[in-house]
């Protein structure tokens, strides 16, 4: 009975260098995914980009197709063909990057899990874990600060910066018919003039999106007031917003963090739910802020979606994080066909 509790043992342990050897080399190539997954999304954006200029030209070229040489044409639709190729290539890469990445992260759960199960880990933390414990909420706020600034930048290439580009283009076409087309030319002058005034609101929209001035001089209760406004004028969703208890001014992070879960959540029925009802409740009481945000879109099944990568696409695991660490909670009551309701509070006294 002892050789064999000693070769258990030594099975045991070799068991667990074997893992512990796995979960190293599965971080490491994680990482190099990760980097690999950035290098590919920037290289996206700027194939997506040569995509639209390429296509925007192919459009003005067949609007004028009779003035056009025809050794141009052709270059246009080679140009387009090859951005659409090259674009579609990517995509695919960035896609299989993606993949990969989400079966490493649950293969590294199961090693961890494995692990800790075995008891190998020491009953008295390490210095090292008790960093890693310590540094958690850190690791939490930096991660989700990512996932913030890269929804941001994915906004501005499909908003501004593609307005932009468009811009640059009607004032080359200006710019050439001035010479041959006087007339049209006052007329692309027209059509310039507007899509700025039109940009101009884009960018005025997108900057109340990253950060309403309002927020800070007035408090939460009157930007989302003037947010829901704004808002509901832009969509064609018939929202209401109703505030009760005292109206008074919180911690500036508080209020912060009762904004973007507001309009996290309205952006996500509008833009995933297909909602055109969506009412919001607010009630600052003395001691808990307590909201909710109920619309009637396509709704989804909680299970399904709480532990699939869409959670980080719609932002709810850092809502459900952004709120633990504020000692808030956050509850989701949707399914398929009947819309959504999410409702949070958060200790304000």
């Amino acid at each position: 009975m002892p050789i064999s509790t000693k070769t258990d043992t030594t099975s045991l342990e070799q068991f667990m260098e074997k893992c512990k050897k796995e979960r190293d080399e599965t971080q490491s190539t994680l990482k190099e995914i990760d980097l690999l997954i950035q290098q590919t999304t920037a290289e996206v954006e700027r194939l997506a980009q040569r995509n639209t200029q390429a296509t925007n030209k192919l459009r003005q070229i067949e609007s004028a197709m009779e003035t056009v040489p025809r050794q141009d044409i052709q270059e246009t639709y080679t140009t387009v063909l090859d951005a659409q190729q090259r674009l579609f290539t990517m995509r695919g890469q960035l896609e299989k990057l993606q993949s990969d990445q989400r079966n490493l992260t649950c293969y590294l759960d199961l090693l961890r899990d494995t692990i800790e199960l075995t008891g190998n880990a020491e009953s008295k933390p390490s210095v090292s874990e008790e960093d890693e414990t310590k540094s958690l909420p850190i690791i939490r706020v930096i991660e989700a600060q990512e996932r913030e600034r890269q929804r941001l930048s994915q906004q501005m290439h499909d908003g501004p910066a593609q307005s932009l580009t468009n811009l640059i283009l009607q004032a080359e076409i200006c710019e050439r018919l001035f010479d041959t087309d006087a007339e049209r030319a006052r007329g692309e002058l027209a059509s310039l003039k507007n899509a700025v005034a039109a940009t101009f609101q884009k960018v005025k929209g997108f900057i109340l999106n990253l950060r309403p001035m309002m927020l800070d001089d007035l408090g939460v209760i009157p930007t989302l007031r003037r947010y829901v406004g704004t808002f509901s004028d832009n969509s064609e969703a018939a929202i209401s917003l109703t505030i009760t208890g005292k109206e008074r001014r919180l911690e500036s992070y508080k209020e912060v963090t009762i904004f973007r879960l507001i309009q996290q959540l309205l952006n996500n029925a509008i833009e995933y739910g297909q909602a055109n009802n969506i009412q919001i409740n607010l009630d600052i009481g003395e001691k808990v802020a307590r909201a909710s945000v109920e619309d009637n879109g396509s709704g989804f099944e909680l299970t399904d979606r709480l532990n699939s990568a869409d959670a980080d696409q719609l932002g709810l695991s850092m809502m459900r994080e952004r709120l633990e660490m504020l000692n808030g909670q956050i509850n989701f009551d949707s399914g398929l066909g009947r819309g959504t309701r999410v409702s949070f509070e958060l200790p304000v006294s």
